[in-house]
């Protein structure tokens, strides 16, 4: 029998439809115990401290989160890198096994193959990143707009550097990996299992119409690349140069990483860079044989059943 890696679940001999289910339920309630452990100390100390973390103090009064202060952005990407051991643990208690298949066909995350991949998502964002905030701006009549050092900006690059490849790993594992593998799980067709996860990508991100079709992007993209090469090591390098850069830019005052504002330019430059990317991962895989299928010598649990599309 052959296995897409959308189609993962349905390769244990274990596998019941309703098992991904229960996998949600209790990556949910573990995400929640998590959430409130690091939410409960920080809420505390704004309510009875007599000089709270004005950033904190923010967060409480106005919702608003202010990444560009250091201890703000940590806690915003350690609160979504939870979901990473949420899902694991739930994985590890519901299936399937190996734990594994949650990464790629092979049952593990292949890790040269994320290596090969380092050179050329670097080589495409950077070159796109150059264009769109520094020869955009001069080619329409602005200024390109100038790095500056802050008193906040080496904090800031140290958070960004130990905690975006965790936050952005973490969004893959949920909606590429366990939702993409639960709707495979009833749904043959990739098309399903690419797409239906992209709304609940794009709702978790507070962003204005472009910010919000940016993000659904690269959401399809992200579902796509990750059917195509059998795993999430494209998405999840994609998605950690990604982030990584923008922080980084943003803690020198490029830009602003607070902002809830896209562009069209902003759009354009994340359909230029998942395309130029996805086609080179593709050409890379061809020439390394990288599998996107997995082959085992039995047949799928009897009690599922597909759904047509």
């Amino acid at each position: 029998m052959t296995f897409e890696y959308h189609r993962l679940n349905r390769s244990w001999p274990k596998s019941a439809w309703w098992k991904p289910l229960i996998t949600g339920l209790i990556a949910f309630v573990f995400y929640a115990v998590f959430t409130l452990a690091l939410a409960v100390p920080v809420l505390a100390a704004v309510v009875f401290s007599e000089n709270p973390h004005p950033a904190f103090e923010r967060l409480v009064e106005e919702a608003v989160i202010d990444t560009s202060d250091p201890l703000m952005l940590a806690f915003a990407l350690v609160s979504i890198a939870l979901m990473l051991p949420s899902i694991i643990l739930a994985t590890l208690i519901m299936g399937p096994r190996p734990l594994g298949l949650l990464s790629s066909v092979a049952g593990h995350l292949r890790w040269r193959w994320m290596l090969r991949l380092l050179g050329p998502v670097l080589a495409v964002y950077l070159a796109v990143f150059s264009i769109g905030f520094l020869l955009v701006p001069l080619l329409s009549g602005g200024a390109a707009v100038v790095p500056e050092w802050g008193a906040d900006s080496l904090a800031l690059i140290v958070v960004a550097l130990l905690l975006v490849p965790v936050q952005a790993t973490a969004e893959e594992y949920v909606f590429r990996g366990y939702l993409m593998q639960t709707i495979g799980t009833w749904l043959k067709h990739p098309a399903w299992a690419i797409l239906l996860p992209v709304p609940l990508f794009v709702v978790g991100h507070i962003y204005d119409v472009w910010g919000l079709l940016d993000v659904a992007v690269f959401g399809i993209f992200a579902g796509w690349i990750t059917w195509r090469t059998g795993g999430l090591e494209a998405a999840i390098v994609a998605h950690v140069l990604n982030n990584t850069l923008l922080y980084l830019l943003s803690a020198v005052g490029v830009v602003d990483a607070s902002t809830t504002e896209g562009s069209p330019v902003g759009v354009a430059m994340t359909v230029v860079m998942v395309t130029l990317f996805g086609w080179w991962v593709v050409a890379l895989q061809r020439r390394h044989g990288i599998a996107r299928t997995r082959e085992i010598e039995r047949d799928p649990a009897p009690e599922l059943v597909d759904a047509q599309p």
